[in-house]
C-alpha cells in the first residue's frame, strides 16, 4: 500500500491537538469533583457539542455508512434510532436526572432506592456497558489505520488508547469536554465537506466511472478486472452465474451459481472479470432493487423493530451519555442541552447515508472482502484519483480518529469514575488508576477479537442498555412504589438475556452463522422483560419502598427555581449531605 502522506498529517494533527487541549483543560482540574463532573459549570451550547462529538463514534462515523452500503434502506434505521433517543431522554431522563444531585448512574440508584446492592450491580454493568462499547471504538481505529496507511491494525489501536488514556488520567471530564466539543465541529467539517465534493463529482460527471446506478435492479458490477483480498472469513452469494479464480493467480476460471453461499476464508485473493456482478457477503443485500425496499420479510420488520427500541431506549441509558447531563449546573440547563443534541446529531447523519449510498456505486468490491466499515475512507480516493481525492481521503481520516478519540475518552471517564467511587476510596489517584485499568482491557480485547460491523456491535450495548438502565431510569424517576428488590431483578432479567444473546451470536459465528434475528437484535423482548419484571416484584414487595421517597420525588421534579436540587457529596458517596467547600490549597491535584 502506497503511503498517504496527506492522512497521516491529518491523523498526527488530531492526535496533537487532542492531546494539546486536554492538557490544556487540565490545568484547571484540582479535585474530584473537577474529575467526575466538570464543577458542574459546563454551559448548554459547550455540552451539547460535546456530547454529540462523544456520542458521533465509529458506529456513527464508519458503521453506518457501511451498513448502508451492504443492507440499504433497512440500514437508516440505525442514524434515525440514534438520533430520536435523545427526544425521550430530554422528555423523561435529563432534567430529573440532573436534579437529583448524583455524580454516577450507580450514585442515582442508591439516591432513589437506598440500596447498596443495587449500586453494587449497577456499577459492573456500567463497567461491562462500557468495555462493550468502547471495543468497536478502538477496532475501528484499526481498521481506519490499516485501510490509509501501511501499517498493521493494533498500531491505530494502540495509539488511540495511548492519547485518551493520558488525557483522562489528566483532567478526565474538565479535560475532555472542550476535546469533545471540538471533535464534534471536527467530525461534521470531515463528512460534510467530502460528501459536498463526491456529490458535485458524481452530478457533473453523470456517474461516470460508477458500478452502475442505484436504480437499476442488478447487482453493482465491476467495471474492470478486479483482483480483491479478503479480509475476514465470509460467506458470499452471486445473483447471476459469475466466474472467478481462487486463488487469484489459479489458471482455472470456477463459476459461482445462484443460490448458493461460498465460505472464503481470510487472506483469500480472488479475481474476477470486467463487467461480472459483484458477489455480495451472505447477510447484505444482494440485487439494488431488494437494497432499495425496507423489510422484505416479516423477520426484517421484527429485526428492525427491535433495532428501534434499542436505540431509542438505549441512549437513556448509557453510562457515558448520562453522565455529561451531571456537568450542567441545572436541570433547565440540561434539557435545554439535549434540544441542542438532537438539532447538531439530526445534521451530522445526513452525511454518512450519502457517503453509503455513493459506495455501493464506486467502491462494491467492499461487499466482497467483508470490509464495509471502511467506505467513508476509501471512497474519495475511488471517486477523485489524485491529490484532491488524497486530501480527501486525509480528511475523513482524521475526522475517524477525532471520533475515536471522543466516544473513547467518554467511556473512559465514564467507567473510571464509576470504578473509582464505587470500588475504590474515590480520590483523584483512584480515578486515575481506574482510568488506566478500563483502557486497557477494551484495548487486549480489541487486539485479540475478529472485528465485526461496527454500528452491529454498537447496537449490542444499546441493547443492554436498554434493557438495564432504561427499565430503572424511567420507573425510578416517575414511578414511585418502585423498589430496590424490583430493580434489581429487573436488572438482571435484561441484562442476562441481552449477555445470553451475545454469548449465543458469539458462538453463532464460529459455528455456521445459525443465530436467529432475535437473538441479533434481542431488544424487542429483553426490554418488555425487564420492565415486566421490575413491575410485577415492586408490586410484589411493596414493603420496601424507601422511607424518604416522597423527599426524592420532590427534589426530581421541583423546578430548579424551588431550590430542592442538592448535589451529593464528593467526599462520602452514597449520602444526601450538601458537599462541604474545600479550600484552595494542597497543590495541583488535591488527593
Amino acid at each position: 500500500m502506497q503511503l498517504n502522506v496527506w492522512a497521516l498529517t491529518g491523523i498526527a494533527l488530531v492526535m496533537v491537538v487532542t492531546y494539546y487541549l486536554g492538557q490544556r483543560s487540565s490545568r484547571f482540574a484540582s479535585s474530584t469533583h473537577d474529575f467526575l463532573v466538570a464543577r458542574r459549570t459546563v454551559r448548554s451550547r459547550r455540552n451539547a457539542a460535546a456530547i454529540s462529538g462523544e456520542y458521533i463514534s465509529a458506529a456513527s462515523f464508519l458503521g453506518i455508512a457501511g451498513l448502508v452500503l451492504k443492507e440499504g434502506a433497512d440500514a437508516l434505521w440505525f442514524p434515525i434510532g440514534f438520533t430520536a433517543g435523545y427526544l425521550a431522554l430530554m422528555l423523561f431522563v435529563a432534567a430529573p436526572l440532573r436534579r437529583s444531585g448524583a455524580y454516577t448512574l450507580p450514585d442515582f440508584m442508591e439516591a432513589r432506592l437506598g440500596s447498596t446492592s443495587l449500586r453494587t450491580l449497577s456499577t459492573w454493568f456500567v463497567v461491562f456497558i462500557g468495555v462493550l462499547y468502547m471495543l468497536p471504538q478502538l477496532q475501528g481505529a484499526g481498521i481506519a489505520l490499516a485501510t490509509i496507511l501501511p501499517a498493521p491494525a493494533w498500531v491505530g489501536v494502540v495509539a488511540v488508547t495511548v492519547v485518551i488514556a493520558f488525557n483522562v488520567m489528566a483532567g478526565g471530564m474538565r479535560a475532555i469536554t472542550l476535546v469533545q466539543a471540538f471533535q464534534y465541529w471536527l467530525k461534521l467539517f470531515a463528512l460534510a465537506v467530502p460528501t459536498f465534493v463526491l456529490c458535485v463529482v458524481f452530478f457533473g460527471s453523470n456517474g461516470a466511472g460508477s458500478a452502475g446506478g442505484l436504480s437499476q435492479e442488478a447487482p453493482p458490477r465491476f467495471t474492470d478486472d478486479t483482483t480483491l483480498t479478503v479480509e475476514t472469513d465470509v460467506l458470499l452469494r452471486v445473483d447471476e452465474p459469475t466466474s472467478v479464480r481462487v486463488p487469484a493467480d489459479s489458471p482455472n476460471v470456477t463459476v459461482w451459481s445462484p443460490g448458493t453461499e461460498y465460505p472464503v476464508a481470510e487472506g483469500t485473493t480472488l479475481w474476477f472479470p470486467a463487467r461480472s456482478d459483484v458477489p455480495v457477503v451472505s447477510d447484505g443485500a444482494l440485487q439494488n432493487a431488494d437494497w432499495l425496499r425496507p423489510a422484505k420479510t416479516a423477520e426484517d420488520m421484527l429485526g428492525t423493530y427491535s433495532l428501534i427500541l434499542a436505540t431509542f431506549l438505549g441512549t437513556m441509558g448509557l453510562p457515558h451519555v448520562l453522565v455529561r447531563f451531571y456537568t450542567n449546573p441545572d436541570g433547565k440547563a440540561a434539557r435545554r442541552t439535549t434540544v441542542q443534541v438532537l438539532l447538531l446529531l439530526g445534521l451530522f447523519y445526513l452525511f454518512p447515508v450519502m457517503i453509503g449510498a455513493l459506495s455501493r456505486m464506486y467502491v462494491p468490491q467492499l461487499l466482497v472482502t467483508g470490509n464495509t466499515d471502511a467506505a467513508v475512507l476509501l471512497v474519495p480516493s475511488q471517486m477523485l484519483p489524485g491529490v484532491a481525492g488524497q486530501i480527501l481521503v486525509a480528511i475523513t481520516a482524521a475526522g475517524a480518529f477525532a471520533a475515536f478519540l471522543s466516544t473513547s475518552s467518554g467511556l473512559l471517564v465514564s467507567v473510571a469514575g464509576v470504578i473509582a467511587t464505587d470500588l475504590l476510596a474515590g480520590k483523584v489517584r483512584d480515578f486515575r488508576l481506574a482510568a488506566v485499568l478500563t483502557a486497557l482491557v477494551p484495548a487486549g480485547l480489541a487486539l485479540s477479537l475478529p472485528v465485526e460491523d461496527l454500528s452491529l456491535s454498537v447496537g449490542m450495548s444499546f441493547a443492554l442498555a436498554a434493557s438495564t438502565f432504561c427499565p430503572l431510569l424511567v420507573l425510578g424517576i416517575w414511578w414511585r412504589r418502585l423498589t430496590w428488590t424490583g430493580a434489581m431483578l429487573g436488572m438482571c432479567v435484561g441484562g442476562g438475556l441481552v449477555l445470553l444473546a451475545v454469548a449465543l451470536n458469539a458462538i453463532s459465528e464460529r459455528t455456521g452463522s445459525w443465530a436467529p434475528w432475535f437473538l441479533q437484535q434481542p431488544a424487542l423482548f429483553t426490554v418488555p422483560a425487564a420492565f415486566l419484571v421490575t413491575v410485577v416484584v415492586s408490586l410484589g414487595t411493596a414493603r420496601r419502598v424507601p422511607d424518604d421517597v416522597n423527599a426524592v420525588m420532590l427534589r426530581l421534579h421541583a423546578p430548579d427555581p424551588l431550590g430542592f436540587m442538592r448535589d451529593r457529596a464528593v467526599a462520602r458517596f452514597g449520602r444526601l449531605d450538601e458537599r462541604p467547600r474545600s479550600s484552595r490549597g494542597g497543590g495541583r491535584h488535591r488527593k
